[in-house]
């Protein structure tokens, strides 16, 4: 695809995640790009967290579109998933051009294992890619206890030149075609030694199954691909006593 913008334009990026629109990875990425005040920008996110969905979209229901304020930048929060987000972004449907770069982070939590085919934010990048449309998925390696929310700038910042590249490379059609990045930040991102092209690792979240009582009991597996806990009452055995007779509950054990 031929980039939309010509010399002395800004280029138009559309920013979306799996986190959600509020997530501080995609707000720190969007202030940042807005901040550079080089790059039109667009954001279309889903309105609550889709960690893990994969590529999965929204077939037969209709998506709910609500435009929220974020400064300097047009965006608008879906009821669907990443995918969805990213195909309604670059459709014309929404915004009246096609985004020139789409750019999917910054994800709470790495993506460079086998365990990128659960990611949302892959699948945000991955659906432009099926358009046609250069695409970059970012994560950061989110350590609990170590990392905090300023680290997301940082990771942000660290990404800008490979950004800008792309975008140069765009606008001379250098660019390569049957391709997107995803890109992953390390933890101490002060410190980080440069950037390499590398093969995809094949690292792997192993995860179980445990019988629980309630929907609710037992946490929730988080975008880092860990379980935030929020219940320790419950064992096996008194899940086997409570649950009811006609059907079980189990949830996942990372």
């Amino acid at each position: 695809m031929e980039a939309s913008f010509v010399a002395g334009d800004r280029p138009t990026v559309l920013v979306t995640n799996d986190d959600g629109i509020d997530a501080p990875g995609l707000r720190s990425l969007v202030s940042l790009l807005v901040s550079t005040n080089r790059f039109y920008v667009l954001v279309c996110a889903p309105d609550s967290e889709k960690s893990a969905v994969s590529h999965s979209i929204t077939w037969r229901n209709a998506l709910s579109v609500k435009q929220v304020d974020i400064s300097g930048a047009t965006a608008f929060a879906v009821s669907g998933t990443p995918a969805d987000c990213t195909s309604l972004g670059i459709s014309k449907a929404l915004f009246p051009s096609v985004p020139d770069l789409v750019i999917s982070g910054v994800n709470m939590g790495d993506n460079c294992g086998y365990h990128i085919v659960y990611s949302g934010t892959v699948a945000g990048a991955r659906e432009a890619f099926f358009c046609g449309i250069p695409a970059v998925s970012v994560s950061y390696n989110w350590i609990r206890g170590k990392s905090n929310v300023n680290d997301f700038t940082l990771a942000a910042k660290a990404c800008l030149p490979i950004i800008s590249a792309i975008l140069a490379a765009i606008k001379t059609n250098h660019y390569p075609k049957n391709c997107f990045l995803n890109i992953d930040v390390p933890t101490d991102v002060v410190n980080h030694k440069g950037y390499r092209l590398t093969r995809q690792g094949k690292s792997f979240v192993k995860m179980g199954w445990r019988q629980v009582t309630s929907e609710r009991e037992g946490g929730n597996v988080l975008s880092t691909m860990t379980m935030e806990t929020n219940s320790s009452e419950s064992t096996h055995a008194r899940a086997l006593k409570n649950a009811p007779l006609d059907h079980l509950l189990f949830k996942r054990r990372v």
